[in-house]
């Protein structure tokens, strides 16, 4: 059995009012459809990136780093999924 894949990178956030509940509830909705876990990690505190709540408890304010690890099979197809919300600034201006 081979080992479980897994893809890791850290973003900064890019939105001018940090990861708030909107663009927070862009990236669950991101990965729903994907199986592999979900961390994101602010600092020393690290978090399910497929819970909402989660991902609030960040206060996560522009600029802040936010690495994202992803493991399990279909990671690095949701890993790309999570670049275009940033690339994208979460679809805000």
């Amino acid at each position: 059995m081979s080992a479980p894949i897994t893809v890791q990178k850290t973003f900064v956030v890019p939105n001018k009012l940090g990861l708030h509940a909107r663009p927070a509830a862009l990236f669950v909705q991101a990965l729903q459809r994907f199986r592999c876990k979900v961390l994101v990690a602010k600092a020393d505190t690290e978090v399910n990136g497929k819970s909402l709540m989660g991902l609030m408890m960040l206060a996560a304010e522009h600029g802040s780093q936010l690495k994202v690890t992803l493991e399990g099979a279909d990671a690095p197809q949701a890993m790309l999924e999570i670049e275009k919300l940033f690339v994208r600034k979460f679809d805000e201006a």
